[in-house]
Parts: C-alpha cells; sequence; structure tokens
C-alpha cells in the first residue's frame, strides 16, 4: 500500500527538519510520497478518488494512536493506495471534502497546517 500525503503548501523550517527525520524513518516500513501543491485549485486536480481519500479535518473522529495503527493495517490488507489531504490555513474547499472517502482528525486542536504534515507522518 502507499500513503500519498496531498497537502497545501510549501513546508518551511523549521517544520522541513521534523517531516525529512519522519520521512526517513519511514523509508523501510511504509512507502510515503508527500505531495505539495500551490493553492485550493492544484489540490482539487491532484485529488485521485480511485484512491482512498482521506481529508483531515478538525471536527471528524479523532483515534488514539492504537487506532490509528489498527487503521493502517486495514487499508494495508484492502491493498488500495491511500490519499490523505491536508488543506491550508483556510480548511480544506468544499469540492474536496464532498469527494473524500473518509474524514479523520488529528486532535481537538487547531493544528498549523505545517505541523499537522508533522503529527501525521509521525503517526503513519
Amino acid at each position: 500500500m502507499k500513503i500519498t500525503v496531498l497537502a497545501v503548501g510549501r513546508i518551511r523550517p523549521p517544520f522541513d527538519d521534523a517531516e525529512n527525520h519522519y520521512k526517513k524513518l519511514l523509508k523501510t516500513k511504509q512507502s510515503v510520497e508527500v505531495v505539495e501543491v500551490k493553492d485550493d485549485a492544484a489540490l482539487i486536480r491532484r485529488l485521485d478518488t480511485d484512491n482512498h481519500v482521506v481529508a483531515l479535518e478538525l471536527a471528524a473522529p479523532q483515534m488514539k494512536s492504537e487506532a490509528w495503527a489498527k487503521w493502517l493495517d486495514k487499508r494495508r490488507h484492502l491493498g488500495k493506495k491511500v490519499t490523505m489531504v491536508i488543506g491550508g490555513p483556510a480548511g480544506l474547499p468544499a469540492e474536496v471534502k464532498a469527494a473524500v472517502d473518509e474524514q479523520l482528525s488529528l486532535g481537538e486542536q487547531t493544528l498549523a497546517h505545517q505541523l499537522a504534515r508533522i503529527v501525521l507522518l509521525e503517526q503513519i
């Protein structure tokens, strides 16, 4: 199974070091690609609805780390590629929210979109 993290905006210091750290750790355990897009229009164009598409949303269901592990394991057994979508500072456009298969939350606190990428990679 391959996981694509589709995110609006470029990662910048100090977050880039943390992202590189987690991508290096994941190299031997899980195929993960981070795709950065410039804006919402580019996000919509890059969305592959043949994949299992998951929007990261504040108000969506949350999971503890153990539940994340079970969720990922289930996706691995299904064999379908997964795309995790992270919006920019304004969140995700309605068109993206309407096209996703599932919504998940990284927690109740509002995270900077760059920090959300780091938290997601750590959970993967």
